[in-house]
């Protein structure tokens, strides 16, 4: 019977595997289908990389249509406030949202300067078509993101 003991023992080990396999494959399945919604809703976990002067001066141009005259003057805007944002990054500035929210203000209002009448409007079209950044929160419903600094939801009713 030895033999019969030795044939049962290999029968389980194959078995063994062929549920490990599964167990596997159905893991790594899992992982994959569930890697597509969060790259769907912006990465998952860190948030999306901030555009640069380039990617923005595109976006803006192709909004509004810039000149080849207006063209230099948006992108110096642009790549000075990219500066004085990862100086603000690389000190860690305590105050660092503030100032940056007042930067953001303070650069939409130098670019419209530059702009035409009818250009402004489309700039203030394009700038309403953007996801709110800083305080507004996040997520459908109100909801907000942790430390978004929205108002508060009201009281529940009495």
């Amino acid at each position: 019977m030895p033999v019969s003991t030795l044939e049962n023992s290999q029968m389980n080990m194959t078995m063994i595997r062929k549920c490990a396999a599964r167990v596997g494959v159905v893991a790594l399945c899992t992982a994959a289908l569930s890697t597509v919604p969060m790259m769907a809703q912006g990465g998952g976990g860190g948030g999306r990389m901030p555009m640069t002067a380039d990617d923005q001066l595109a976006a803006i141009d192709k909004a509004v249509t810039l000149t080849s005259d207006q063209k230099p003057q948006v992108k110096a805007i642009l790549d000075l406030d990219a500066k004085k944002r990862a100086d603000m990054m690389a000190a860690q500035d305590p105050d660092m949202r503030a100032k940056m929210m007042a930067m953001r203000t303070d650069e939409q209002t130098k670019i419209k300067a530059i702009l035409t009448d009818d250009q402004k409007a489309k700039y203030d079209a394009y700038l309403a078509s953007l996801p709110q950044r800083g305080g507004g929160g996040g997520r459908p419903g109100g909801g907000g993101a942790p430390g978004g600094g929205g108002a508060p939801p009201p009281p529940p009713p009495q």
